[in-house]
């Protein structure tokens, strides 16, 4: 889109995103032409540990959510805390920010179609073969563990 508008022309309705030319030209300030940043990675064969997960980023702060295996979402001061060590997702402080941010996320993939995940073809077994001698499995957090069996 930026090339496009650049020479004067319409972005296609198929065509992804949308042109910075205001924005490296400066007639534009980057928190009026993007609130925030997106990122979605999906599951794949390839890497089978590495869940489908999406993140929302402002100025101030870093949401992170996982589907699948690794339900533990993040939150972090990118002000504060540059290199994302103190997780703030359960500081009941931060919890409007938590609200806010998970809420902007799924407007945002709401708004670009990304509700609806995207599913490869398997052709193979994937790379799911592991060492006899590999680790073991850590343990789970304390928090996620329920404190009697349902059948108890």
């Amino acid at each position: 889109p930026t090339i496009l508008a650049a020479a004067g022309l319409a972005t296609p309705d198929h065509m992804d995103g949308r042109s910075f030319l205001d924005l490296a030209s400066g007639k534009q300030d980057a928190k009026s032409w993007r609130p925030g940043l997106l990122y979605e990675y999906y599951w794949e064969w390839n890497f089978p540990h590495t869940p489908t997960m999406f993140a929302w980023r402002t100025d101030q702060y870093k949401f992170i959510t996982y589907l699948g295996i690794w339900d533990i979402d993040e939150l972090y001061d990118l002000e504060n805390d540059p290199h994302e060590t103190n997780n703030l997702i359960r500081d009941p402080a931060h919890r409007e920010t938590v609200q806010r941010m998970r809420r902007a996320l799924y407007d945002e993939l709401q708004a670009t179609g990304g509700m609806q995940i995207p599913l490869g073809e398997k052709r193979g077994d994937g790379a799911n073969l592991r060492r006899i001698t590999g680790a073991e499995a850590a343990d789970f957090p304390p928090h996620v563990m329920r404190k009697k069996d349902r059948n108890e």
